[in-house]
């Protein structure tokens, strides 16, 4: 997969739009409490205001429902990013209004503006042409360095790259950099390779589990998406989470796993509560034993030693999804172990963005791991062996 980037095409005293994702988890009271995603960003803003670009960086933050909602602004994420490029950052009012159009006019080469939340305008989520277009006239080039967006087809993503020609949309280092680590790893993995996949439903990661099974030598299933496969070979797993339509699936994996001689791994013990809270009595049970209205919430420590010893050896480290509801502290235990272990391995460590990489931050093992993803949904897709919309408009003729 050969993308078209920065460094492509000459980008001089240009103005340059660039997509950003700057979706950053904020508290109550607004405060950014990770800005690794801003911070990610940084690298394709600097080499830009280096080359003495005018800068229009866009972003949207949250869910807004198409109109403006001061909740959602990006006034916090300016303020981060001034602080973080040392130079200040002009923060537009609206998106394609007349105080946007001002600042865009205004604009000077080394100069930085931040349009305000993209999904401020209806237009964005339903990939708008006309809106796209009014985004596109800002700009000569358009660089898309947001690649946590990249699988949706919105207007800043994929209807924008329309009206650039291929000599004038190219790929930001983030973006460059994630698609060629997943594309790499996924193609010429260094042996053994282990895929560690959980989080809570089958449904959403079943072509990923598919794809997998023709690329890796262990499948290690947690969370509670491991239920569904229990129940599939017959287990009785309380009131765990389970997809009953989809254990005709899980069976089917099981025996692909068994034909292209993939070790597979499921839980043997879990955590089990009667209620998803704090303050919920615990017990330790195996998976063939968990009681009548109890639903295993984690990993139990006898599956942590089994995943622990499956990596063993392991080369390449491929994790994407939590052991548990990490979010509850009593059940966050597996999935912290599962990150310490993976985190001291001295195999390439890829983490596949969302609650993993949460994960990972909160069990303080971010700085061990080789690449983490800043895109859950987008990463995810690319395990499916997708190309991400956002992507297919920026590679070049001998990559498609």
């Amino acid at each position: 997969m050969e993308l078209k980037q920065i460094k492509d095409i000459d980008i001089a005293d240009k103005k340059v739009f660039i997509r950003c994702d700057f979706n950053v988890p904020q508290d109550e009271f607004g405060n950014i409490t990770d800005d690794r995603r801003i911070r990610s960003a940084l690298a394709t803003i600097n080499y830009c205001v280096d080359h003495n670009c005018a800068v229009i960086l866009a972003s949207h933050n949250g869910r807004p429902k198409g109109e403006f909602d001061a909740k959602y602004s990006l006034a916090p994420i300016a303020k981060r990013l001034q602080t973080l490029l040392k130079r200040d950052v002009i923060l537009a009012a609206d998106v394609v209004g007349e105080d946007a159009a001002k600042k865009v006019a205004a604009l000077e080469g080394g100069g930085v503006l931040l349009l305000e939340n993209l999904r401020f305008e209806k237009g964005e989520t339903k990939n708008d042409e006309t809106f796209a277009k009014r985004l596109a006239d800002m700009a000569e080039i358009y660089i898309n360095d947001a690649f946590g967006v990249s699988h949706r087809a919105h207007a800043s993503v994929e209807a924008i790259t329309k009206f650039f020609p291929n000599d004038k949309k190219v790929a930001g280092f983030l973006l460059s950099k994630e698609i060629n680590f997943f594309d790499r790893v996924l193609r010429h993995p260094t042996r053994p390779f282990i895929a560690v996949i959980g989080g809570s439903k089958v449904s959403g990661k079943l072509q990923a589990l598919e794809n997998l099974l023709h690329k890796v030598d262990k499948l290690i299933i947690g969370g509670g998406m491991a239920f569904t496969f229990l129940k599939a070979l017959g287990e009785d797993v309380g009131d765990s989470l389970v997809e009953d339509d989809l254990i005709p699936d899980a069976l089917r994996i099981l025996e692909e796993a068994k034909r292209h001689n993939v070790k597979l791994y499921l839980p043997v013990d879990v955590v089990c509560a009667q209620s998803v809270d704090a303050g919920a009595v615990i017990i330790y049970t195996t998976t063939k034993e968990i009681p009548a209205g109890w639903k295993g919430l984690d990993i139990g420590p006898a599956t942590t030693r089994l995943f622990r010893e499956a990596l063993e050896g392991a080369q390449t480290i491929l994790w994407n999804g939590p052991m548990g509801v990490y979010e509850i502290e009593k059940f966050a235990k597996g999935s912290f172990k599962i990150s310490h272990r993976i985190a001291e391995s001295h195999a390439t460590k890829i983490v596949g963005g969302g609650d993993t990489a949460d994960v990972v931050q909160r069990a303080d093992d971010a700085d061990e791991m080789t690449f983490i993803s800043t895109g859950g949904g987008a990463s995810l897709e690319l395990l499916e062996g997708k190309i991400l919309p956002g992507v297919q408009a920026l590679m070049s003729e001998e990559g498609q």
